[in-house]
């Protein structure tokens, strides 16, 4: 059973789960088929049925996501009452958008919905096979070098009105931490706008050793949207 009275940080508790699919996964991040057989962490990205479409397959993928911390039926009520003014959002600005993965925000919502509900129906079985995992973000408690490769969808740099520098930093470098490189999707915030941090934790990781590169992905739902940050040791 889920551990109620374990509570989110301040920053986290204000973002609520907005899932993507395994395919969506593969064009945001570039994922080649080679990609899909590393040992793969999932940071972010609460409600993603990325994981549970992975292990349909076959594949090892562990997620971690302070929305872990919740209750099944908690976790629903938090995305059916973010959604409706999301996509009324995203109505409103529908030109900033590229309506080319999805037809219409009607079609963007039910592909959230169907996300969502693949995820918990598989969130019981993945806590107890050790594929969901609660941490307490930005602090990770696996070894270094544990995973091949990290992939963090939509946390970081899309929040960043709601995520401080000091979060963006200390959860870029635990993840570089415990995984052999680091993919980050997307640059802008959810408002669309270039997100202030990227060029801190560039030059920050870069200093540390790091290469990072700003590369071009086969993915662009906001317009202008399409890079990840890519950093490897």
């Amino acid at each position: 059973m889920y551990q109620t009275q374990i509570r989110m940080s301040t920053e986290l508790h204000r973002i609520a789960p907005w899932g993507k699919s395994l395919e969506e996964y593969r064009r945001m991040f570039a994922l080649s088929d080679e990609d899909l057989e590393l040992k793969l962490l999932e940071c972010g990205d609460g409600s993603s049925s990325f994981n549970a479409e992975m292990a349909a397959l076959g594949y090892a993928v562990v997620s971690i996501d302070s929305v872990h911390l919740l209750p099944r039926e908690q976790i629903k009520e938090r995305v059916a009452q973010n959604y409706a003014g999301v996509i009324s959002r995203i109505k409103r600005g529908r030109d900033e958008y590229r309506w080319e993965y999805f037809d219409d925000p009607r079609e963007l919502r039910r592909n959230r919905l169907v996300t969502m509900e693949i995820f918990l129906e598989d969130l019981d079985r993945g806590v107890a096979e050790g594929r969901y995992v609660r941490e307490k973000l930005p602090s990770l408690s696996f070894d270094e070098g544990l995973f091949d490769l990290a992939l963090c969808s939509h946390l970081l740099f899309a929040n960043s009105d709601r995520l401080s520098s000091r979060f963006h930093i200390q959860l870029t470098r635990e993840l570089c931490r415990v995984a052999k490189e680091v993919r980050i999707f997307p640059l802008l915030s959810f408002e669309g706008r270039p997100s202030p941090f990227v060029a801190d934790v560039q030059s920050r990781l870069a200093a540390q050793g790091h290469r990072v590169e700003l590369v071009t992905v086969p993915y662009e739902f906001q317009r202008f949207g399409n890079q990840m940050m890519r950093i490897t040791k």
